[in-house]
């Protein structure tokens, strides 16, 4: 059953993928039209951007959201005896190569993973994680993030936020040039060529549309794919720790810690349990941790 849900979850992804994709070529396509007139050009430019991040983020994404996230690394098993032991012994039974390990600096329990695949991939958890659990609840946190690696759940995650941050860039890109800049020359030459043009005006509405929604629509995939593999790592963590009350009790812990300081809002998406607190509403990232809970229970 599990081996399903998740082969499911990876198909259900895919999906969500290419939506992400043809979502990048619809802004590219308004963007073209309200700075050059061209809505081939700008597809082609907006996928070419799109890629661009894409190959970045993957190519060095331990690295930049490590460094987003204020992480440093450790190395040795004395730094970090219990963190270091736990995060060897998941992999173990998981069969996954050892991961690198960071600590981030924030009294708020955390945790997330990253990295383009199991051989490179990174586990990074918060010294507030790692003096409130327990050694069988911090077992439940780093088994939810090993299964998150063993999923490739990481490249995932790492695609959307590369694509997301694509589309935040265009969509600013087209405001601030039609509204301030050589937009307004397009603007003149469209009203110009605009006689019974009925075509030049929707596509002048679908291409203000594109960029208003465009953020919400990107939020959206982001928070489906993101909601489906919590669910799925939290069934892995159990796999691998044989004992779904060790990462239910992690997760009560979790669900009452404070907001961590400092930490990157691009990134929040990948940490076990949402670091912003924010009350729930209709793009969160991560399913509320009650039903979290009562899934686990009924395992």
């Amino acid at each position: 059953m599990l081996y399903e849900q998740i082969q499911s979850n990876k198909r259900r992804t895919i999906v969500l993928l290419v939506g992400f994709l043809i979502l990048v070529g619809i802004v590219g396509a308004a963007v073209g039209y309200m700075l050059l007139n061209s809505l081939t050009m700008g597809i082609v430019g907006a996928l070419i951007i799109g890629a661009i991040y894409a190959v970045i983020m993957i190519s060095n994404s331990t690295n930049v959201v490590m460094a987003m996230n204020h992480g440093k690394e450790i190395t040795q098993a004395d730094q970090a005896p219990e963190l270091w032991h736990t995060v060897e012994d998941m992999a173990m039974v998981g069969q996954l190569p050892m991961p690198r390990v960071f600590i981030i600096d924030d009294a708020s329990p955390n945790a997330f993973a990253t990295g383009n695949s199991p051989k490179n991939a990174a586990v990074a958890a918060t010294t507030g994680l790692i003096a409130i659990m327990d050694r069988h609840e911090l077992e439940g946190v780093i088994g939810h993030e090993m299964s998150h690696v063993r999923n490739y759940d990481i490249r995932i995650s790492t695609i959307a936020l590369a694509l997301t941050a694509a589309i935040t860039l265009l969509t600013n890109l087209g405001s601030n040039w039609w509204f301030f800049g050589s937009g307004n020359r397009n603007r003149d030459n469209r009203d110009n060529n605009s006689s019974g043009g009925g075509l030049q005006i929707l596509l002048f509405v679908f291409s203000i549309a594109v960029m208003v929604l465009a953020p919400l629509v990107a939020a959206m995939i982001q928070m489906a794919i993101s909601r489906n593999r919590e669910y799925l790592a939290d069934a892995g963590s159990v796999e691998l720790t044989r004992n779904p009350e060790e990462l239910i009790s992690a997760l009560r812990k979790l669900g009452s810690a404070k907001p961590m300081q400092n930490v990157d809002p691009s990134s929040a998406a990948l940490y076990i349990s949402n670091p912003l607190k924010k009350k729930a509403h209709l793009f969160d990232t991560h399913p509320p941790i009650e039903e979290r809970i009562a899934r686990l229970e009924k395992m």
